[in-house]
């Protein structure tokens, strides 16, 4: 699924081709993409103006206005979909957008779970999301984290208290704080809280300078793919030799998902 730096470089990617225009036509070729009825969802798109492109946790927000009232187009990219520019049609094609000067925006889902949200304001279920990792000071981190008695990978894959972290960078930044993904997060002192507050926003920002991670289906607004798979240094490892001492990457379930560390660099307190 893409995570944060995923959906944050598709928003880079695309804000140049979208802002200031003027939504012409939108078409739904898997009508389960909108939320709600697709002929009400695209009549009331057409004729919006994108004032802006934002990025809110792992999804893309279009701020609209037409007739001094503004609205949004919520976009959920899921498992496999990708919002790409001025791209042909395929069996995959989802949903289409053009825009006022010829510009279209295709989206691609070959998982069919990706959905497009038109509301008058932020729906209540994403207003209930923690703050952004990249937003959120050391202190304020630290804090919330004191409060939590949740093993540390699950309460950082935990929406309500980061929105936009996801499983491939909670493991890294485990890996860099050197911290075990089944302690408690209660367990974690103030010097390494405001440590895994560092290691998560220095591997965000790396993975949005590197354009996101591609393992399989994600890429960005032009259709490229990303290159952080190729500095990862403890996700998908499982059986290697970890790259700071050696010992045999180990993998465990943590809230349903492949937990990826190194026993002996991140051992559990």
């Amino acid at each position: 699924m893409p995570e944060l730096p995923e959906v944050e470089t598709v928003r880079r990617t695309l804000a140049p081709f979208v802002t200031g225009r003027a939504i012409a036509t939108v078409s739904f070729t898997w009508p389960p993409t909108a939320v709600g009825d697709p002929r009400t969802i695209a009549a009331r798109l057409t004729g919006q103006r994108i004032e802006r492109l934002e990025r809110f946790g792992k999804y893309l927000l279009f701020r609209l206005r037409r007739d001094g009232r503004g609205s949004l187009l919520i976009v959920h990219l899921r498992m496999t979909g990708n919002l790409v520019v001025n791209e042909a049609s395929g069996a995959h094609t989802r949903a289409r957008m053009s825009l006022d000067d010829g510009t279209e925006l295709v989206f691609h889902d070959i998982r069919k779970f990706g959905r497009w949200q038109w509301a008058t304001r932020l729906p209540a279920r994403l207003a209930a999301l923690g703050p952004d990792p990249l937003a959120i000071g050391p202190d304020e981190f630290a804090t919330r984290l004191r409060s939590r008695r949740a093993r540390l990978k699950a309460l950082l894959l935990d929406q309500a208290f980061l929105r936009g972290l996801g499983n491939i960078y909670a493991d890294e930044a485990l890996f860099r704080a050197r911290l075990h993904p089944l302690r408690s997060a209660a367990s974690v002192g103030p010097r390494k809280a405001r440590g895994l507050h560092r290691a998560i926003q220095a591997v965000l920002r790396e993975a949005i300078g590197a354009g996101g991670t591609s393992i399989r289906d994600y890429r960005d607004g032009r259709g490229e793919r990303g290159a952080f798979q190729r500095r990862i240094r403890i996700y998908g490892r499982a059986g290697a030799p970890c790259i700071s001492c050696g010992a045999r990457v180990e993998r465990v379930l943590v809230a349903q998902r492949s937990t990826h560390f190194c026993p002996r660099c991140q051992r559990r307190a």
